[in-house]
C-alpha cells in the first residue's frame, strides 16, 4: 500500500509538471519574453467592432509554433455590455491567410463578464513577417 501512495504521489508530480511545460499553446497570451511590436501601420488596419466589444490592444509577436518561427497577433477584448458576452474574432491579411476563433473557446467555465478584459493569441501558419495590410473583424458570437 505504501509503495502505492508513493507511485501515485510521483504521478501527480510529474503530470503538473508536464501541464505547466505545454502552457504557452495557441490559446495563451504573450508572455513576457515575446516583444510585442506594432503589427502594421495604424492606418493599413482596418477595424470592424461589435458595439459590445472594447478593443484593449491589437499588437504582434514573434514565437515558435509547430517547429517554425511564426507571427502571432494578440486580440485584447473587453466586454462593455452588462450581460455575458462570448466573441468571434477573426482576422484577414493581406497575403490570404486568416486567423481567429472564439472568445471564451469553450464556455464551460463561462462567458466574458461585464468589464472583463480577455486576450487571446492566434499563430498564423506560414507567416514570418508583418502583414502589409490587416483586417480585424470582431462580433458576438451567436447574434
Amino acid at each position: 500500500m505504501k509503495r502505492g501512495k508513493m507511485m501515485l504521489g510521483w504521478s501527480i508530480v510529474f503530470l503538473a509538471a508536464a501541464a505547466l511545460s505545454l502552457g504557452g499553446g495557441v490559446g495563451a497570451t504573450a508572455d513576457a519574453a515575446e516583444k510585442c511590436f506594432p503589427c502594421t501601420d495604424v492606418e493599413k488596419i482596418e477595424k470592424h467592432i461589435t458595439p459590445k466589444a472594447q478593443l484593449e490592444d491589437l499588437s504582434c509577436y514573434m514565437k515558435k509554433w509547430k517547429g517554425a518561427e511564426v507571427l502571432h497577433f494578440k486580440v485584447s477584448l473587453k466586454n462593455v455590455t452588462d450581460t455575458p458576452q462570448r466573441y468571434r474574432v477573426q482576422i484577414f491579411l493581406d497575403n490570404g491567410k486568416a486567423v481567429g476563433g472564439l472568445i471564451p473557446r469553450k464556455t464551460k467555465k463561462g462567458l466574458v463578464k461585464p468589464g472583463q478584459v480577455v486576450d487571446f493569441a492566434y499563430p498564423v501558419k506560414g507567416m514570418a513577417e508583418k502583414p502589409e495590410t490587416v483586417l480585424l473583424r470582431v462580433t458576438c458570437a451567436g447574434s
